[in-house]
């Protein structure tokens, strides 16, 4: 896959400063690496006086362990090994019986980070790294916490032999100080000049790229002092359009802020199965149990596991009310929302644990209107016995609660309470909160990607997603601690996300861990050592291919015949499946995700395999993703990047020189958003709306892409921003959502390409104007977007080109000032004419939509 790097401005920069230098540069100097949050260069020409390369630039950080400030890198080795190779070994922490190693060819590109493990010592401090030519090997030394010394030897820096101690007098340590941000320790070489120029100019590409990421409108007054209204003649040329992917917008759901229970998925009892754990939130809130949201009066209440109604869920709460009166309560979500006039159907399941039978009023109530509904239910089964019944509220509010009042003393169990909206979205059973799932409907996504992005390969292996846990009546679901830090009951299971698709006509994405937890992981070490075992791939592939069955299985199928049970014969008509996620591509990721890929392929050679290129839209992940992708023919492979507003005005050519040959992209999650607490505004939605016209004018290449989160509940936002927020009785969509649905609403299946000339000539004027027409095949709709990231407006002037000359059309409009945080779009019909004038707002996304004569 090529890629412009460098525009012909930067170019021609560094042309210049490279001819400036040739007279006075040095043949050779010296260059020190040492470690200041990672990998740091200094240069000198006399050992004495040391300048720092590129203003201290990092140009190497460890990338093992949780997010944040556990990626460590200490004690870090450089050498140059076979070929010149440069090599970098450091240390990972106290505990790990593992070292990391690095490659790279020049210091600057880095291949992906290797965390070995070594069977020798208590830790794996201050390892020292050697070459021998003529061995042809490597050795690395280390000493751990107890003044041990052990040695391992390599071949190719991934296959390792075992660990052997060795005197002290084996550990040479060639390692200097200087005074170089304080007194540092690291290695010294003496390189050519050109070596430390790269190193220069690779930092001054990057501080140049910083400096437009962080372009912002705040400064437009001073960019675009003097600038007046623009002048835009715009001819579409029909004659060159090409196919496109009808499939650019989607969404992508991940039970990420809330998003699911509490939020997407209707339930509003709070820990209705008694499952809640300490684990789940990391064993950091001491009121985070099984009795979590739950309060109990005038009696006592304790947990048993002793007989459960399924060994999946199996906490339970016994009462002993020795009294009428007693009553538990459940707070739900952050309070319970009722709508006046609106029924709720309760249930939960109960048995007697004495001969005596006992009733049951349950009571909706508020603190504010009292209570609003009630009904009785008896408890006469020794077993576990499923009990119902319909309330129907008769306030508004928004502070209710459920109260299971006990009427008559006696012993019992009560497992799985729930309290469910009747109005749920196409008032599915077990369905989802009406006015969130049409909010999210209303996008008219062409696709849904779920269960999510980091929350499917886990906090290590254990917390890996298992689809087959998610599936089945709910009291044989198998709940599970949320990477996010909380509790995921999976009552939105993989049965309800397919529905969901097949409800708002989107296509199923399912993601899939490639047999790696997240390397990011907090459980089992961090890095991506801790695959799945060898010995357990294949059952672990299995379940994949299980997932196309029981999506578009035959009733008479094993997975069929489940799907079927669950209310739905007909398929799901599964087309897609994603393996992986921001994945650091490590050998461990590369074998596994092989082999899943090989067998998914030969089992169901109709399913489009989706890869990844790792987290980052760039660096040693990226290519190495890439790389397998392209080895394995990989048809989709999935890019992420969360960038400012700049980056994606900046970057806009991003896509026009991948390879069209090799595999397809789907854009599976990207967000603009600014710096400090307003993330999110007019400014960065018209970024967006910008970057968006690149993608459809790359729909050949760009087959998909999805904003990312989804949705957040308010109070409990663990990643901002996100495209809509929540409470309990308002759903806020963001200026961004708007943008997304005017996409989603108006795309096409054939790209129109279009010149554009502005009167302006600034560079940075026309990377402010966009313009995409795109066709629809099926309606015979074509679109127009505009964007204008100027301060001004532009006079706009469209040379359709079309046979026909006059059209009624549909405009809509998003404009405003860029800091807005609340922009509606405003939509009127129109005569459009080809070569009239059209003026386009300044800071404003414009859609006009027609329909030509047949």
């Amino acid at each position: 896959m090529k890629r412009q790097l460098l525009s012909l401005t930067i170019l021609l920069v560094f042309v210049a400063n490279a001819f400036a230098l040739v007279k006075n540069e040095p043949d050779s100097a010296y260059l020190f690496a040492y470690n200041v949050n990672g990998l740091r260069f200094a240069w000198s020409l006399d050992k004495q006086h040391w300048m720092p390369v590129g203003n201290n630039y990092t140009f190497l950080k460890s990338d093992y362990g949780r997010w944040g400030s556990e990626k460590k890198m200490i004690s870090p080795y450089l050498i140059q090994g076979k070929n010149k190779q440069w090599i970098c070994a450091w240390s990972l922490n106290n505990q790990a019986m593992q070292f990391a190693t690095a490659q790279s060819a020049n210091l600057i590109n880095w291949k992906p980070q290797s965390y070995p493990y070594v069977a020798g010592g208590k830790n794996v401090l201050r390892p020292v790294i050697s070459y021998n030519p003529g061995t042809d090997e490597y050795t690395l030394i280390y000493t751990d916490a107890e003044g041990k010394y052990f040695e391992v030897k390599s071949k190719d820096l991934s296959h390792y032999s075992s660990a052997k101690p060795v005197t002290a007098s084996a550990y040479r340590n060639a390692s200097t100080a200087i005074n170089m941000d304080g007194k540092q320790e690291g290695q010294m070489f003496y390189l050519p000049w050109s070596d430390i120029l790269a190193l220069k100019k690779a930092f001054e590409l990057q501080d140049y790229k910083s400096k437009q990421n962080a372009e912002q409108t705040k400064d437009d007054a001073s960019r675009f002092n003097g600038l007046k209204q623009v002048t835009a003649k715009i001819a579409f040329e029909p004659e060159k359009a090409k196919a496109i992917s009808n499939m650019l917008t989607g969404v992508f759901f991940e039970d990420l802020n809330y998003a699911a229970d509490g939020g997407l998925y209707a339930e509003l009892i709070q820990n209705r199965d008694f499952e809640y754990h300490p684990r789940d939130k990391g064993f950091n809130d001491k009121n985070w149990n099984s009795m979590y949201a739950w309060t109990i009066t005038g009696t006592s209440l304790q947990i048993d596991s002793v007989s459960p109604i399924h060994p999946n869920n199996p906490h339970y709460a016994v009462i002993n009310a020795t009294a009428a009166g007693a009553t538990l309560s459940n707070s739900g979500f952050d309070g319970i929302a009722l709508k006046k006039g609106e029924a709720y159907h309760f249930s939960m399941f109960t048995k007697l644990l004495d001969k005596q039978k006992l009733n049951l009023k349950i009571r909706l109530t508020s603190a504010k209107a009292g209570v609003i509904a009630q009904a009785t239910l008896k408890i006469g089964a020794a077993n576990w016995q499923k009990q119902a019944v319909t309330l129907t509220s008769t306030s508004d509010v928004a502070d209710a609660k459920l109260e299971l009042v006990i009427e008559t003393p006696g012993r019992f169990a009560i497992d799985m309470v729930s309290l469910f909206p009747q109005s749920t979205f196409k008032n599915r059973k077990n369905g989802l909160r009406a006015d969130l799932a049409e909010t999210i409907a209303g996008i008219k996504p062409r696709f849904v990607r779920f269960p999510g992005g980091c929350l499917a390969h886990g906090d290590g292996i254990a917390n890996i997603y298992k689809w087959k846990n998610s599936i089945g009546p709910l009291e044989s679901r198998k709940p599970d601690r949320n990477l996010w830090g909380y509790h995921q009951t999976m009552g939105l299971g993989y049965f309800e996300y397919f529905q969901f698709c097949e409800d708002i006509g989107a296509a199923p994405v399912p993601v899939i861990a490639a047999g790696v937890p997240c390397q990011n992981s907090s459980t089992g070490g961090g890095g991506q050592q801790g695959g799945i075992p060898m010995s357990e791939m294949d059952a672990y592939i299995q379940d994949i291919i299980d997932l196309v069955e029981y999506a578009n299985g035959d009733i008479k199928t094993k997975w069929g015949k489940k799907r079927a049970e669950a209310g739905h014969p007909k398929p799901f008509n599964l087309k897609y499946i994603g393996i992986g996620n921001e994945d650091q591509i490590t050998e461990v990721f590369a074998e596994r995700f092989a082999m899943i890929y090989k067998a998914l392929s030969k089992a169901h050679p109709e399913i489009t395999v989706i890869g990844t290129a790792g987290p980052f839209f760039e660096g040693s992940d990226y290519d190495a993703g890439w790389q397998i992708a392209s080895n394995l023919h990989v048809p989709v492979i999935d890019e992420h990047y969360y960038q400012s507003p700049g980056w994606f005005i900046n970057n806009q050519d991003f896509y026009d020189s991948y390879d069209r040959g090799k595999s397809k992209v789907y854009l599976g999650e990207y967000a603009a958003s600014l710096p400090g607490g307003n993330k999110t505004n007019l400014e960065t939605s018209l970024s967006e709306a910008l970057y968006l016209t690149s993608l459809e004018r790359n729909g050949d290449v760009v087959s998909m892409a999805s904003y990312a989160p989804l949705i957040a509940k308010e109070g409990h936002t663990q990643w901002n921003p996100d495209l809509i927020y929540f409470n309990n009785t308002e759903v806020k969509p963001t200026i961004g959502y708007y943008v997304q649905q005017l996409y989603g609403q108006n795309g096409g299946d054939t790209y129109i390409p279009s010149t554009i000339v502005l009167s302006a000539n600034q560079e940075a004027v026309k990377k402010r104007v966009a313009c995409s027409m795109v066709k629809d095949a099926a309606s015979g709709e074509i679109t127009v977007k505009l964007v204008n990231l100027l301060p001004v407006a532009v006079n706009t002037t469209l040379d359709l080109n079309l046979k026909q000359q006059s059209f009624n059309a549909t405009k809509t409009v998003l404009s405003g000032n860029p800091a807005d945080k609340k922009v509606l779009h405003v939509s009127s019909n129109i005569t459009l004419t080809s070569g009239q004038q059209l003026e386009i707002p300044a800071y404003s996304f414009t859609v006009i939509k027609f329909k030509p004569k047949k």
